[in-house]
């Protein structure tokens, strides 16, 4: 029988599972449902049972709407017709009862995960069945988004690279983020969701990797034509090999200040990864509150003025 003899409701039937054996056979990698830190396990496990949630509710409809569209066609003269009917009690609780029951649910889930998913709190375990334990250091890791690249710098280790960032596996990580132009959106969806990055703002997000490799970040918020190679690589490591790639931006890496720095945030597409060996001290505080050029007010120095009513000549300024 050829395909323009098969009933129409069999035709769709066809096309729907030739769709989901290609789905199957594409072999795609879904980062976000299969992720490498625990936050974003979390997440992921949110966005299923959400999905499966919501699904109690289209499956059937889809179901009854291709029913019914069979049922009452035009051809066919067996259908009950009955002009005169206009309501039913019991459809009528079958179709508020399930919503309502399925947002009481999403709304219990929401508020639990809300709270323990907040990115500004720091984590509690490292894994699903494995708490943080309490010798563990957090490594800091201050992000600057810039057009079009990411600056990252490790004020603990003194270092900083460009389009590249690298942590210890099973270590809680703590963002801070910030731009130094327009707003942006940092992002690893193997590591966790996406945050905003804002000049003179600063957000945060608390992290885990929990295996090894090399993941992909990427901008998440248009910022202009060189947003689509705004890319880094994130690389998950044991602490030995950690240690060893901090000591090779440490040696290779040329010293950061506020010229290099100035020169660095001027626009590039396509930027290089660039090694930082000695980063000034103050350079990500003076980025956050908009004075790494010399002789400008620092953000936080003009706010303290403005809350205790001085009009004195700001502490500091970049020199």
């Amino acid at each position: 029988m050829g395909l323009n003899k098969i009933p129409t409701i069999s035709r769709l039937v066809a096309i729907l599972l030739l769709l989901a054996s290609v789905l199957a056979l594409s072999g795609c990698n879904w980062v976000v449902m299969n992720p490498s830190g625990d936050i974003a396990k979390q997440q992921a496990f949110l966005i299923t049972i959400s999905t499966l949630l919501m699904l109690i509710v289209i499956v059937p409809v889809i179901i009854l709407t291709i029913l019914y569209a069979w049922k009452y066609r035009a051809s066919n003269s067996k259908a009950e017709y009955d002009p005169d009917w206009h309501h039913s009690a019991t459809l009528e609780t079958i179709i508020w009862t399930a919503p309502l029951a399925i947002i009481l649910v999403l709304s219990g889930i929401t508020f639990v995960a809300t709270h323990r998913l907040d990115p500004y709190m720091p984590i509690r375990q490292i894994s699903a069945d494995i708490p943080v334990p309490e010798n563990v250091e957090t490594l800091v890791i201050e992000v600057v988004a810039l057009d079009w690249k990411w600056l990252f710098l490790y004020p603990e280790q003194g270092v900083a690279t460009v389009n590249e960032v690298a942590a210890p596996i099973d270590r809680p990580i703590k963002f801070k983020i910030t731009s130094g132009s327009v707003m942006n959106s940092f992002y690893i969806p193997a590591l966790a969701g996406q945050i905003y990055a804002m000049a003179g703002m600063e957000t945060k997000m608390h992290a885990v990797i929990n295996e090894k490799g090399v993941f992909d970040g990427f901008s998440a918020n248009y910022s202009g034509h060189g947003f689509s190679q705004m890319r880094f690589k994130f690389h998950g490591m044991d602490e030995k090999g950690f240690d060893a790639w901090i000591e090779k931006l440490r040696i290779s890496g040329e010293p950061l200040g506020s010229k290099t720095y100035l020169e660095l945030e001027k626009k590039t597409t396509g930027h290089p990864v660039v090694y930082y060996g000695n980063v000034d001290e103050r350079l990500y505080h003076d980025i956050l509150n908009q004075c790494v050029k010399a002789g400008t007010t620092c953000m936080d120095e003009l706010m303290h003025r403005d809350t205790h009513g001085s009009h004195k000549t700001a502490k500091y300024q970049r020199k």
